[in-house]
């Protein structure tokens, strides 16, 4: 099985990478560690942790969405309804609906949900937010559980990956032919200027 290690980072859209930046940044205080773009195209990573990232693409004429509460059922074509940011302990949880409420944000009351105790927000462009601290003592990873009161047949099998269900790779590529092409950063650490270096050199 492949060693995954983590979201290496979830990618969303904005209309306003500026407020985004003052969200994300100044206020939940997750540094810029990517930023890559040129006009009418901008895409920054903002670190969530020291294996994850979020990252958002700005793009000409994008509005932000209406909001939908969290978990809400909706009908029709949909892929995404929230994202959950793990802290490490309840305090947390009360110093982000500080800081949000403060900010002139909406947030939920805290909410425990048995393995973990959540608040709920939105960022500006309308993307619903989660934030999540652990129960203490309640170990979902070391202690799976499946209280839904109808699984479906494929999680009856449990929780542990099943062998069988999909065709074996039979030729897998050859390291000669194991080629990683060109992309928006390509150049990245080579050949683009750092603009904050550029900042610190020239002030004005």
């Amino acid at each position: 099985m492949p060693r995954y290690s983590g979201f290496n980072h979830l990618a969303m859209v904005t209309g306003d990478m500026e407020s985004t930046v003052r969200f994300w940044r100044d206020l939940l205080g997750m540094r810029i560690v990517a930023g890559l773009g040129h006009p009418g195209y901008r895409q920054y990573f903002f670190e969530v942790s020291p294996v994850d990232m979020i990252a958002f693409f700005e793009w000409d004429g994008v509005t932000a969405v209406e909001e939908k509460d969290h978990g809400a059922p909706v009908r029709g074509a949909v892929v995404f309804d929230h994202i959950s940011i793990g802290v490490a302990a309840d305090d947390d949880l009360w110093e982000l609906k500080d800081k949000l409420e403060a900010a002139g944000f909406w947030c939920s009351e805290l909410v425990d949900h048995g393995f973990i105790h959540s608040l709920y927000s939105f960022d500006p462009n309308g993307l619903a937010i989660e934030f999540s601290a652990p129960v203490a003592g309640v170990d979902v990873r070391a202690n799976p559980r499946m209280t839904d009161t109808q699984p479906v047949p494929a999680a009856q099998e449990g929780p542990d990956p099943t062998p069988g269900h999909w065709p074996p790779v039979t030729t897998p590529t050859p390291l000669a032919d194991r080629r990683v092409y060109p992309g928006e950063g390509d150049d990245f650490l080579r050949a683009k200027r750092n603009a904050w270096e550029t900042l610190k050199r020239d002030p004005t």
